[in-house]
């Protein structure tokens, strides 16, 4: 997913902002319908992509944030404490 995936989602991210801004603006209609159909493939094609990536992680859910695995653990020793 590192690469094609995220490319991906950030093209998507940015054509539904543009869209966005085209819709608030007085944009010829023809290109706003286009859009439209366009955003209508692009995002489910988005999704199917990021869902049916081959990405493997060697974490589990157990593991908690990775930015903060030390506060779980603390949380969990707090928790084991307090059954017993």
């Amino acid at each position: 997913m590192k690469n094609y995936a995220i490319r991906l989602v950030w093209f998507t991210t940015l054509f539904v902002f543009i869209f966005t801004g085209l819709c608030q603006t007085n944009a010829l209609l023809p290109l706003i319908s286009s859009l439209f159909i366009l955003g209508s493939f692009l995002v489910p094609y988005m999704v199917y992509t990021v869902l049916n990536d081959d990405y493997e992680t060697d974490k589990k859910f157990k593991d908690w944030y990775a930015d903060n695995p030390e506060k779980h653990q603390l949380r969990k020793k707090h928790l084991h404490k307090i059954k017993n």
